[in-house]
């Protein structure tokens, strides 16, 4: 029986209603992340909401500080399902390595294939290097990396956020920006509106602020929690504004702060705002409900062959190292290496033969 795409994905993800939603390996974090926004907006609902709707009697308007704690917390909890369940931006795996970079290399003693580790794409009219990706066998598009939690090539990627439990790259950053500024947002209202039923209670029978917090705990937890929480996710929404405004990720950022090198798609600061949130969202590159050819299923794995080195004064071969890909979270500044093979030594006409049995036609499947 044929099996979906999401059944044989070899990436880290979890999937849900047949494919339709895709969380990362993570996903458990979401009730944690859940929890800190849910909880504090029932405390306020029962202990501070409640009374300040008698404080606003003209056309019952103390309702209203009641109803937008609970909208503005539900489109929250949107923005974070938008954000976590859909996919970031996965680049496609290749089933082999992209035969057209193959070059046939008969100068040594052990004669083989070349495969170059990068190659220059133009942006913007200017040459810029993309790496090739050993796990996912592409070369990876400009502005995309492999995230090593979800074992996947993003693109855009701008890091793992594990409190939403997803890669964070060019299909839902929009999304996740909305739901760190709108958490800002409803922490302001939440400490703003503690704080004004604290002013009432001075006004009523505790002339003191002492006598007021002692008789609202509640609103005073809550002014604590919202303080705190307005230095990370206040913090984080500045941060990501400046991003916005110089089109950076957090993965450049972080990686290329101490170099040089320009900015390649920096289109100033009004459209660099307009790129990200004007703009249609890309469809998925992925559809993964659909069927999977049985001769897919069942291809053989691609053969190994010599790869070119990176740089011209590197050996031309070496050691085995193990694969790991660049990745980044945030506070962290990561540099990781992919993997290189050893070169197979055999013969020439072994060789030759080995790769007319395996390596795959025009009519392979391509990114």
């Amino acid at each position: 029986m044929a099996k979906r795409v999401y059944e044989l994905w070899k990436g880290n993800n979890i999937f849900l209603c047949g494919g339709r939603l895709i969380f990362g390996p993570d996903a458990k974090s979401l009730f944690v992340t859940v929890s800190l926004i849910v909880v504090p907006v029932i405390i306020f609902c029962i202990f501070v909401a409640r009374h300040l709707i008698h404080h606003f009697p003209s056309y019952n308007a103390g309702y209203a500080v009641l109803v937008v704690a609970i909208a503005f917390t539900i489109y929250v909890l949107i923005l974070l399902f938008l954000t976590s369940a859909r996919d970031p931006g996965i680049v496609p795996r290749n089933s082999h390595p992209p035969e057209e970079e193959f070059s046939y290399d008969n100068s040594s003693h052990t004669p083989g294939l070349q495969f170059p580790r990068t190659k220059e794409v133009t942006v913007n009219g200017m040459q810029v290097k993309v790496k090739y990706c050993d796990t996912c066998m592409l070369y990876r598009p400009p502005r995309c990396s492999h995230c090593s939690i979800c074992n996947n090539c993003v693109e855009r990627f701008d890091h793992h956020c594990p409190w939403v439990g997803q890669c964070i790259g060019q299909r839902n950053y929009r999304f996740f920006f909305m739901f760190v500024s709108s958490s800002t947002l409803l922490c302001i209202y939440v400490f703003a509106m503690s704080a004004l039923h604290i002013k009432f209670l001075m006004d009523d029978d505790y002339p003191t602020v002492w006598k007021a917090m002692k008789h609202s705990p509640a609103a005073v937890a809550l002014m604590i929690y919202c303080f705190v929480s307005l230095w990370f996710v206040g913090g984080l929404t500045g941060f990501h504004l400046y991003l916005i405004s110089t089109n950076q990720t957090t993965y450049e950022n972080f990686r290329y702060r101490s170099d040089s090198r320009p900015n390649y798609y920096n289109q100033g600061c009004i459209n660099n705002f307009v790129e990200v949130f004007c703009t249609e969202v890309k469809p998925s590159r992925n559809n993964f409900k659909a069927f999977v050819k049985e001769e897919q299923q069942t291809r053989a794995p691609p053969v190994s062959f010599r790869q070119a080195p990176a740089e011209e004064d590197e050996p031309p071969c070496g050691p085995p190292r193990a694969k790991v890909e660049d990745d980044l979270e945030i506070g962290d500044d990561l540099l990781k290496i992919s993997r290189r093979r050893d070169f197979e030594e055999v013969g020439d006409e072994e060789l030759r033969s080995v790769i007319s049995e395996n390596v795959p036609g025009s009519n392979s499947d391509r990114v």
